[in-house]
């Protein structure tokens, strides 16, 4: 079989640059179709290269869909880690867990993640519902060591950021104007940066001692 011109391009690259091009193009075919419903030749396709080139790469779907899905999730801790590195930490303050869910509310904008995300927290194989467990921890650990807030504040900011995910899937921005109630919620959930679609995943409490 000839080498397409996208695999001759791809073989050209690095390692880490071949993993990310196919990790990138199996996001959006799994945002699209699901873990059902996407083959590795569709990611293959999506990435401009041979199915073969993708299953060498990284083995079955089942396989592929884990590498997709955990890069997803690193992404959110990374993007916790990057803005509490150089935001004021103070969980006593609504402004700084805004700042911190503002960050999320970026994140979660690009649609095709945010879709590998909620097909991946939908995939009941034990492979997958291990990853999930994983960076779920992670993101609670993270958020307790780094700033030392209550576990009351941390799980209402992970809440926030589920109820988050749960709006944009259904895309409520677009039918607020059509809905009262489901605008009241988006307002509730977004706060002041409702007007330009930044997250706010503030838990809106004081800090108290922790039971």
């Amino acid at each position: 079989m000839p080498i397409d011109s996208g695999e001759t391009r791809a073989r050209r690259m690095s390692a880490p640059e071949r993993r990310a091009l196919v990790i990138a193009a199996g996001t959006r075919a799994f945002a699209r179709r699901g873990y059902a419903g996407t083959s590795t030749d569709a990611v293959a396709k999506e990435a401009g290269v041979s199915q073969p080139y993708v299953v060498r790469m990284f083995g079955t779907k089942a396989d592929l869909f884990h590498a997709v899905f955990a890069h997803a999730l690193d992404k959110i801790v990374d993007t916790f880690t990057d803005k509490l590195d150089v935001v004021d930490v103070n969980p006593a303050k609504p402004d700084f867990w805004s700042d911190l869910g503002a960050a999320y509310g970026e994140l979660v904008l690009d649609r095709d993640l945010l879709l590998v995300m909620l097909h991946g927290f939908a995939t009941s194989t034990d492979d997958v519902a291990a990853v999930s467990r994983s960076a779920m921890s992670r993101i609670y650990t993270l958020i307790r060591d780094r700033t030392g807030c209550t576990t009351e504040q941390a799980r209402l900011f992970i809440a926030n950021g589920m109820l988050i995910n749960t709006l944009l899937a259904m895309m409520a921005p677009d039918h607020l104007d059509d809905n009262p109630a489901l605008g009241e919620l988006w307002a509730s959930t977004f706060g002041e940066q409702v007007s330009i679609g930044l997250a706010v995943g503030s838990p809106d409490i004081v800090a108290a001692p922790d039971h």
